[in-house]
């Protein structure tokens, strides 16, 4: 069965409920339901991102394992954070107390999924987090009810510039928006440039949501350096990376290498100007069967638009979930949690993979250059892939990381 609903959400949000249901008999779950709520970014600036791509994944995925849960109604439902963690938080509660919600997903933006996070810590539902870039949900703020899924700062930081340092680009000026997402990206990438014996020459940082980085860029183009890391995100980025180009930096001779930046954002800049740019991301739709017969499904719903990482992320993490569920025979959060962490990870999109004991989803990421517009073959062929980073070197050591779940494994 499957059916469409509107309802009132939080905030005047609206939320889409999708109910996928068959016949026979049910695990043991309470009310033989299973309730899911994206809680996303549907009106700022990354909602291209996620958004309503992030609640089609999310309605994939309950639709691809209605069959597993016979008699289980499996429920999707929506609302906008604004980008802002009170209402953020203030959702998550309401869905916690008066809709039953048993599963959180997506939430974009570092703060908003911070305040999230402790709304949900001891619960009765689960946070997959795979909106959010911030490594302090599997540090020292780690809890026993999130799954941090997609990426990290860590991890874009560490794949890109060990990747381009690697490949002789060994000195470095960062191009950093001046708040904590900025910071983190551009602290572990200039760690590593380091570790290999680059050098980082210097950095400059810009507010958050600018418009014009023409005085920042041309500090970052008379430092001489090698390669200009992107520190920032989403309009940040595609600002950053139309101004260089205007600028003639990477014409000069500087390569641009951007923390964070994902198939909307080079579709944003158009590849007349992302062209050669190098960025790491954990999903992209055209890398094999499994991700282009998903795409092509994804497509079919959001006018032909492919999906980014983030979306693609929230597919899969929902999809481990109701195999934990399922696996569990409960949607008791504490028990879900710990069986998403016990069973391994195994999707077409993200391919195998586990969940550790700090709640860090770990598969592998991937290092790409963007094409040219003469190497692109269609519209959304952007990216050429440079290296597959092993799931083993992807993300923190478990370790490294503060997270005091982790100590008691």
């Amino acid at each position: 069965m499957k059916a469409h609903r509107i309802l009132a959400g939080a905030s005047a949000a609206c939320a889409v409920a999708l109910l996928c249901g068959a016949g026979g008999a049910s695990a043991e779950i309470a009310g033989k339901r299973v309730k899911l709520g994206v809680l996303t970014d549907m009106s700022g600036f990354a909602s291209d991102s996620t958004g309503m791509g992030s609640l089609v994944a999310a309605q994939l995925a309950a639709e691809d394992f209605a069959k597993e849960l016979p008699g289980v109604t499996i429920e999707v439902i929506q609302a906008d954070h604004q980008n802002k963690p009170d209402i953020g938080a203030a959702t998550a509660r309401r869905w916690l107390d008066q809709e039953q919600v048993n599963a959180i997903l997506d939430v974009p933006f570092s703060s908003v999924a911070l305040a999230v996070n402790e709304a949900l810590r001891n619960s009765k539902a689960v946070f997959v987090a795979s909106g959010p870039g911030t490594t302090e949900l599997t540090g020292p703020k780690c809890s026993p009810n999130t799954i941090h899924w997609t990426y990290d700062t860590w991890a874009l930081a560490n794949g890109t510039a060990r990747a381009v340092t690697e490949g002789g680009g060994k000195s470095w000026y960062f191009l950093t928006a001046d708040y904590a997402f900025g910071h983190a990206l551009e602290g572990d990438a200039s760690a590593v440039v380091k570790s290999l014996g680059g050098n980082v020459v210097g950095s400059v940082r810009h507010p958050p949501n600018a418009s014009d980085f023409s005085s920042y860029l041309l500090q970052a183009q008379g430092s001489g350096a090698k390669i200009i890391g992107l520190a920032n995100a989403v309009g940040d980025t595609i600002g950053s990376v139309k101004q260089a180009t205007e600028f003639g930096i990477t014409t000069g001779g500087q390569r641009l290498a951007a923390l964070l930046m994902q198939l909307s954002d080079v579709a944003a800049v158009g590849l007349k100007d992302a062209q050669g740019l190098y960025l790491t991301e954990a999903f992209y739709w055209d890398l094999n069967a499994g991700t282009r017969a998903f795409a092509d499904r994804f497509a079919a719903k959001m006018n032909g638009r492919r999906p980014t990482g983030n979306q693609a992320g929230v597919y899969a993490g929902a999809l481990h979930y109701l195999k934990a569920v399922k696996a569990a025979g409960t949607t008791d959060g504490t028990a879900v949690a710990a069986k998403m962490k016990e069973i391994p990870t195994d999707d077409p999109l993200f391919g195998k993979g586990t969940v550790r004991a700090d709640g860090r989803a770990v598969h592998d990421m991937l290092f790409f250059e963007v094409k040219s517009p003469d190497e692109s073959k269609g519209p959304w062929d952007f990216y050429k892939l440079v290296k597959t980073i092993p799931a083993t070197e992807a993300f923190r050591p478990l370790d490294q990381g503060g997270c005091p779940l982790a100590k008691k494994s």
